[in-house]
């Protein structure tokens, strides 16, 4: 949620009257927190509010990419079955005769009838992450097309323009602030919207709160905005928590971070290790398809010879357990085995994975997914929702909804802080005003105490939300000075 409208009684609460005899006293601090909230809601809405609009409207285009990218690609990824599926060495050795002065690196095995068979080359022309990959169709061992594949998903082109546009609108690396301002703001912006609208709610002392939590109160065509604004963000918020914790693990300083904490509290992804028994070499997480750190430099092998060796390497995998979608990545020299590892895939939910020495077919490592640490497992499926690949369409629609109501929530908060602006002839340029000060005198210590040490705890562990949060506080006392010397 963006911004909760206030009435002229919330907004402004009638200071205490002094009692007969009595000195006059001061606002009296209370645990009410709506004002607190009100100005954080009602500030960080307007300022941050259009990177989230931006990041959502991306983002209910990224939530489709998988979807668009099966039709706009039909002809690279599927095929008219017109036999028996051909072995594996005959289809690799069709594709590296089209690129022979390029590294076979990996292959991706068509998974079932229909589909085609990638097989990925390192291309040094190409970006980081960057492959690429000839599609063949497995009945005919003959290559139907080729694209340049992103990542560990295999994202073709136009899933792959889509991501980064949600990213950093293609602005590089330094434009990546916008989405990370908008993911480290989103949870706190909708957690506060939920506060508001729960003392909105109390206030109403309506018998079924919990009713009118989820259904906006259409009874008063002057509160419909606000309340069609509060109940939206609330139809969405279980997921907008889950995209913003999500999106951060992607950012670029509070990503960073949060790799820091899993790797102190050991909730890191495990790894398969290719280091093939009494032979010196170095392990890896996953070979070329995860794109890690080059392993030290090892003898050079044959290639012809490597696939040869694919067919036995993918039965191996199979027997083993790694029956879904898979990637082989092949090693670059001796002394490692191929790694077979389980694709992220719609509908896929483990993530297993084998190491074969390819001479012998024997499993040298495995890795279960089930073996992996609960918050791994979590991290994995978490970042496979978000792109739109956990559960498939229905995934995808949801994350379009979710996006969508995120658009409607933030339009509407909009909307009434223009409606809030002042209605005289000479003000009809003027903005809707902002909540009164003086939230944190009237706020009890036993509440503002912890949320500020909150705020700083959560603001060094996400600087950009911290930095943006100090500009709003700096602003905010700069405005303050400037009307109280203007007024004195």
């Amino acid at each position: 949620m963006t911004l909760t409208d206030l009435s002229p009684s919330e907004e402004q609460a009638s200071p205490e009257k002094p009692v007969s005899g009595d000195r006059p006293r001061g606002p009296r601090r209370s645990f009410n927190l709506y004002p607190l909230a009100m100005r954080l809601h009602f500030y960080a809405g307007i300022f941050v509010a259009p990177f989230i609009l931006i990041a959502a409207i991306t983002g209910a285009l990224y939530a489709i990419s998988p979807t668009l990218e099966q039709i706009v690609s039909r002809d690279l990824l599927e095929v008219q079955p017109s036999g028996p599926v051909r072995p594996l060495g005959d289809q690799v050795t069709a594709a590296a005769a089209t690129k022979p002065e390029l590294t076979l690196v990996a292959v991706a095995p068509s998974a079932e009838g229909g589909q085609t068979t990638r097989v990925i080359f390192n291309d040094p022309s190409l970006g980081k992450s960057e492959r690429l990959s000839v599609f063949v169709d497995p009945s005919t061992a003959q290559p139907v097309g080729e694209a340049v594949v992103y990542g560990s998903s295999g994202a073709l082109p136009l899933r792959a323009w889509i991501s980064e546009l949600h990213r950093s609108l293609h602005l590089g690396d330094f434009d990546r602030l916008y989405s990370e301002l908008a993911a480290s703001w989103l949870w706190i912006i909708a957690s506060f919207g939920l506060v508001l609208w729960v003392i909105r709610v109390r206030k109403r002392r309506a018998r079924r709160s919990a009713q009118w939590l989820l259904a906006p109160d259409l009874s008063k065509a002057k509160q419909r905005t606000v309340n069609w604004h509060a109940a939206v963000g609330v139809w969405i918020l279980p997921v907008l928590l889950l995209l913003s914790a999500t999106g951060v693990t992607w950012s670029t300083y509070g990503g960073a971070n949060v790799t820091e904490l899993r790797q102190q509290l050991s909730w890191t992804t495990p790894s398969v290790s290719a280091k093939l028994p009494g032979v010196t070499a170095a392990p890896a997480s996953g070979g070329h398809g995860d794109h890690s750190a080059p392993a030290p430099a090892a003898p050079p092998v044959d290639q012809t010879t490597q696939i040869a060796q694919l067919d036995r390497v993918y039965e191996a995998a199979r027997a083993e357990g790694v029956t879904q979608a898979a990637e082989i990545a092949v090693p670059a020299g001796t002394g490692t085995a191929f790694l077979v590892k389980e694709r992220r895939m719609p509908g896929t939910y483990t993530i297993d994975a084998v190491a074969v020495d390819g001479s012998t077919g024997t499993v040298t490592d495995t890795l279960a997914f089930a073996d992996w640490p609960i918050m791994a497992k979590l991290t994995n499926w978490g970042i496979a929702f978000h792109m739109g690949l956990l559960f498939g369409v229905a995934n995808q629609l949801l994350l379009l909804a979710v996006a969508l109501g995120l658009i409607t929530v933030i339009v509407l908060g909009y909307l009434m802080w223009w409606k809030r602006r002042p209605t005289k002839a000479n003000s009809r340029f003027a903005m809707g005003k902002a909540p009164r000060r003086g939230a944190l005198r009237r706020t009890s210590l036993w509440v503002t105490v912890p949320l500020a040490a909150a705020a700083g705890v959560v603001g060094w562990f996400l600087p950009v939300l911290g930095l943006s949060l100090l500009a709003f506080l700096v602003l905010d006392a700069a405005v303050a000075v400037f009307r109280f010397a203007r007024d004195s």
